[in-house]
């Protein structure tokens, strides 16, 4: 079993697109055109050209300024 199978998405600092998707249940295009339209926002980690949303920061956002995806 890998690493990434053994932890779960609601102990993980940091999500893929697809693990964010399902957590938030926001589709990935919604999510990837979040991060592609706010590319220095606070809630995304940049590996290389792949982002990662940190988990807490993007649940923040979400509580602070979305009120209709």
């Amino acid at each position: 079993m890998s690493i990434s199978q053994a932890i779960p998405f609601w102990e993980k600092y940091t999500l893929s697109i697809q693990e964010a998707s399902e957590y938030f249940r926001i589709g990935e295009k919604k999510l990837r055109i979040l991060t592609d339209d706010n590319p220095d926002a606070d809630y995304i980690l940049w590996n290389g050209n792949r982002a990662q949303i940190k988990r807490k920061k993007f649940e923040q956002y979400i509580d602070e300024k979305l009120s209709v995806i």
